[in-house]
């Protein structure tokens, strides 16, 4: 592991390397694309202020998305919301049979899927799926067992994909 850049250049290098995976995270925690912008630049800002405390020990982008967890907590506290904004009024596309539902990770059936999800589940599934991490780094990084990671990513494939399955609801018929 490389030891965090003290220069602006090496720093830029590093922010390069891993701002698209923290920018999905963000925008699959947040389901904001503009909140997400927000909370990265925060999490960068976090991270070159304190990158004295980065311990080379330990991945760049488990560091990060550490810091961009707590950032995106600090948003939900400062917003007093957990459910992105307007994601009710979403369309609810249907999976045509056969299609693998993971194909369109960006798509608003996606993050209306996810936000299904509890909490520590999808906080979890994001960590491993969308962040890279490995599950021993999401386990550091939340600060619990490494089986506990494990069963979280499993349970939070299974709903997810179940979610993703389910036909939209039937309309109500009009008198």
């Amino acid at each position: 592991m490389a030891e965090f850049p003290a220069d602006g250049d090496r720093f830029d290098r590093w922010v390069s390397d891993h701002v698209e995976t923290l920018y999905r995270v963000a925008f699959r925690l947040l389901g904001d694309p503009h909140d997400a912008e927000d909370v990265v630049q925060d999490a960068f800002r976090s991270a070159w202020t304190s990158r004295h405390l980065y311990d080379s020990a330990r991945s760049e982008r488990a560091w990060l998305l550490a810091i961009l967890r707590r950032r995106a907590a600090d948003h939900w506290r400062r917003s007093g919301t957990r459910v992105p904004p307007g994601l009710s009024e979403l369309p609810h596309p249907v999976a045509p049979a056969g299609r693998n539902p993971f194909d369109d990770e960006l798509s608003s059936a996606m993050q209306r899927a996810l936000d299904r999800l509890p909490e520590e589940l999808r906080e979890t599934l994001l960590l491993v799926v969308v962040g890279g991490l490995t599950h021993q780094e999401a386990a550091d990084v939340q600060g619990i067992p490494l089986g506990t990671v494990l069963s979280r990513v499993s349970r939070a494939r299974v709903r997810l994909r179940e979610y993703l399955l389910e036909a939209p609801p039937t309309p109500q018929a009009r008198p």
